[in-house]
């Protein structure tokens, strides 16, 4: 066991708690990296790395190692209809992103933090004593850490959230996703929308993904609301959809690697990000784009500004903490989790929905505000009809949504939604 005193407890290293304890060994605090697994390990994710995510890596000084370059998307309707998403260079991000698989990303990253100076504990967290100076994280079977302040990283179903009270279980939009590999080169990253049954839309999406070494990544998604006993439906589906992707003409019978899956929380919704002495960053404080699902750029930047708030003062990090998230994530959040949460129990809607944007006049009319909205691409982008058409889209839905359930529980938690009307 290393030393059990810390200035921090990292509590999980995948992406957001890696990036949280790079940053804060690099300004040198004393800070623990927990997790559970021996690296590398495997996860359940789409394995693309957005333009954002792009951007924040090389902010964080750090190069990927061998990654495939990504860039325009391909969105299938359920009909068969095809539009193209135009990757373009913002003002705060490059025009493309990379693919990698988790495996490879969350080791090199580890990696990264542990040589900048965080001090490796593999041991599993069963529970966190937050409130008082110091916090203590108790590890199970093998004693204790404490520290000034402990940042939760370990996941949607964090153990850190939960043992703290900052969850409410019945306000969590929850999303199932498996995932396969297939030995294809895919050239484009391809969405496709797919109906089971006619007019009657899957709730959720499935995908095909560029991967380095001519593994493609397949996989479907689904949005259960809140109840979890229906994340089985991704698992179920998963052969029916890789046999819709052979109808497209996208797969042929290669053989696929066993399939993995995995939770995800989406939108910020039921999770309250900080407590007196505990500040929950990535999936564990629900940082997953209700809309598409990417999850990583939303990691990095939290754990980053984690860090950083806990660099200027620990005790203010909630306060300077919650003053980012606000800024930079509440307002997409909330009014896109109001979206995810009425169309998800609505398959027709949806179905007629991806039919009507997947045709041709349409996707062409609406695709440059399409991508930047869709992926949270909107702020920084370069000025243009896409920014304009994207900024006019993300005001309505704050305005549309301002009544939500979700948009009401995140400004009861949170505070107001920045840019939009009080109900």
């Amino acid at each position: 066991m290393p030393p059990a005193r810390f200035d921090v407890v990292v509590v999980g290293a995948g992406p957001a708690g890696s990036a949280a304890a790079l940053v804060l060994a690099r300004g040198g605090a004393r800070v623990a990296l927990v997790d559970k697994a021996s690296f590398p390990r495997d996860k359940a994710c789409g394995d693309l790395i957005g333009p954002r995510a792009a951007r924040l890596l090389g902010d964080l000084g750090l190069e990927l190692p061998g990654p495939l370059p990504v860039g325009d998307l391909v969105v299938i309707g359920p009909s068969g209809g095809r539009a193209l998403l135009r990757a373009r260079s913002g003002l705060s991000y490059p025009g493309h992103g990379w693919a990698l698989r988790r495996r490879e990303l969350d080791r090199w990253l580890r990696q990264a933090a542990l040589e900048a100076g965080a001090q490796e504990v593999q041991a599993r967290v069963d529970g966190v004593e937050a409130g008082g100076r110091p916090a203590t994280v108790h590890l199970d079977g093998r004693g204790a850490l404490t520290a000034d302040v402990v940042i939760g990283a370990d996941g949607s179903t964090s153990t850190v959230a939960a043992t703290c009270g900052l969850v409410d279980p019945g306000s969590i939009l929850w999303g199932f996703a498996v995932r396969t590999y297939v030995p294809k080169e895919v050239e484009l990253p391809v969405v496709a929308f797919w109906d089971p049954e006619p007019g009657r839309a899957f709730p959720g999406y499935g995908w095909l993904f560029p991967g380095p070494g001519g593994w493609a990544n397949a996989g479907l998604g689904t949005g259960v609301g809140h109840d979890r006993r229906k994340g089985m439906a991704a698992t179920r589906g998963l052969e029916g959809f890789l046999a819709h992707l052979h109808h497209l003409g996208l797969l042929g019978p290669e053989p696929c690697s066993a399939r993995l899956g995995g939770w995800v929380k989406m939108g910020m919704v039921g999770t309250v990000p900080a407590g007196d002495g505990v500040l929950l960053v990535g999936d564990a404080a629900g940082m997953v784009n209700p809309l598409q699902g990417e999850g990583i750029s939303q990691a990095l930047d939290t754990g980053a500004a984690a860090a950083r708030a806990i660099l200027a003062g620990p005790g203010r990090a909630s306060l300077a903490y919650t003053a980012h998230l606000r800024s930079r994530h509440l307002g997409f959040q909330s009014s896109t989790a109001a979206i995810h949460a009425a169309l998800v129990h609505r398959p027709r809607l949806v179905s007629a929905l991806g039919r009507a944007l997947t045709t041709d006049r349409v996707s062409r009319a609406l695709g440059p505000g399409w991508a930047l909205y869709w992926n949270d691409l909107t702020d920084g982008a370069a000025p243009g009809p896409g920014r304009r058409m994207a900024s006019t889209a993300d005001r309505l839905a704050r305005w549309a949504t301002s009544r939500s359930r979700p948009s009401r529980w995140l400004s009861s938690a949170l505070g107001p939604v920045p840019g939009r009307p009080q109900p």
